[in-house]
């Protein structure tokens, strides 16, 4: 706490209300407005834009300087240095681990990316055609019922096994649910594969024929997984937090996570990119999409491009391009039509002095809707990476509120309904 004060005065009230304002060890100072309750009020605050919910030591952004933090590191050197498991254990523990205990924590995640087959069961009762979101809020909740009888979440130990199951067990889930939509056979995980490597063989592998995994492509999906591990507190990590403060399954909170990623506004906007550049359709239209864009009046919007956190270049969109270079090279696609399309769209932001005053630089989104395309990876199935790579954000999110003091939440409202009235007889 600060030396400094808040001070608000209300219309009748002679005496005005001091509130103590909060430091975080970096961004803006914070003021405590609990104690307003007390005096009658609350504060009043859509969408929770002014707000801060909650108190956390996993991950920092500034929106003006395009800097994101995952424990203090910038995400840029993890994209460089480490890798995604590295990362994980990182935002569960607070530290990096040292050789020994990366070795340990990798060896945990591999003994854990196994499921009951009772599982596989429950997925083949959905219909192939089912959302794969869907099919996965269904699944992660199903694990609740597996792992429910025993578990303590006042627990560190029981927490932490939690952690490890989720982010093991996320992967296989997700490689079933694509096998069963396609009608494969479903693909196991291997044990001498890595995290990345195990994704794409029980994406693509077929029983007939071992492992055989690019490395380039390995490499591609282990930083979109990295990339995508945390981003403070927005609308998915809140809906963890919220569940978890209830004292529920963490396994259930984690799907609670997932419904809230599914919607458009917030998980979908790599599948929207891939959207626009089917639009478009052919480099002839680019400009008169790129006019459309410009007009107010015109209701068309370039997916892709901007961010509502950050005012300044998304840290992660520099790491994801350079991956996107190497991802299309490796495959010998860089004259795809629609990733023609989205290199003159990339070299028109970045150029154009509309889109730079604006500050609409191309975000990660529109790289990685791109890579995962690239891969073989269907657009219904964005969303699921985009949580396979979340859950470890998820987890560490709700362990870290389960450590400390908390209160179950219970946002506030301004009531706008009929006041009270009593029943007409007639």
């Amino acid at each position: 706490m600060s030396d400094k004060k808040a001070r608000i005065s209300l219309a009748g009230n002679q005496d005005s209300i001091e509130l103590p304002v909060l430091n975080g060890s970096i961004g803006p100072d914070v003021i405590d407005v609990r104690s307003l309750v007390s005096h009658g009020v609350f504060t009043y605050d859509p969408g929770f834009m002014s707000t801060a919910s909650t108190e956390s030591s996993i991950t920092y952004i500034d929106g003006d300087e395009g800097m994101l933090l995952h424990r203090g590191y910038p995400i840029d050197q993890l994209a460089d240095h480490s890798d995604y498991l590295e990362t994980c254990y990182l935002l569960l523990h607070g530290e990096l681990p040292n050789p020994t205990e990366k070795k340990s924590f990798v060896a945990e995640i591999t003994r854990h990316t196994m499921v009951d087959a009772q599982i596989a069961q429950l997925l083949n009762g959905f219909q192939r055609n089912a959302h794969p979101m869907a099919v996965l809020i269904s699944l992660t909740g199903a694990l609740a019922a597996l792992y429910h009888e025993g578990l303590d979440v006042d627990d560190p130990v029981h927490r932490r096994l939690a952690a490890i199951r989720l982010i093991a067990k996320m992967p296989t889930l997700a490689a079933m649910i694509y096998k069963h939509s396609i009608g494969q056979p479903i693909m196991g995980p291997v044990n001498a594969l890595n995290y990345s490597e195990n994704f794409l063989h029980m994406m693509f592998g077929v029983p007939a024929e071992g492992p055989s995994v690019s490395p380039v492509l390995a490499k591609a999906m282990d930083v979109i997984f990295l990339l995508h591990a945390d981003h403070e507190q927005n609308a998915s990590t809140s809906t963890v937090r919220l569940a978890g403060s209830t004292g529920a399954n963490p396994y259930a909170c984690i799907a609670s996570g997932i419904a809230a990623l599914w919607g458009p506004a917030h998980g979908g906007a790599n599948e929207a990119v891939l959207k626009m550049l089917n639009e478009i359709g052919d480099e002839s239209r680019i400009e008169e999409f790129i006019a459309r864009a410009k007009d107010k009046d015109d209701p068309f919007r370039l997916m892709g491009f901007g961010h509502r956190v950050y005012k300044n270049f998304d840290p992660r969109s520099k790491v994801m391009r350079k991956i996107c270079d190497e991802v299309l090279a490796d495959l010998g696609v860089e004259n795809d039509p629609l990733f023609r399309i989205a290199r003159r769209l990339e070299k028109i932001a970045l150029e154009d002095q509309y889109f730079i005053d604006r500050k609409l630089y191309p975000n990660v989104d529109f790289y990685s809707g791109i890579i995962l395309k690239a891969i073989g990876i269907p657009m219904g199935m964005f969303t699921v990476v985009f949580a396979l790579g979340r859950t470890p954000g998820w987890i560490s999110h709700w362990n870290e509120m389960l450590s400390g003091a908390y209160k179950i939440g219970r946002p506030r409202q301004l009531y706008r309904g009929a006041p009270r009235r009593d029943y007409p007889l007639f």
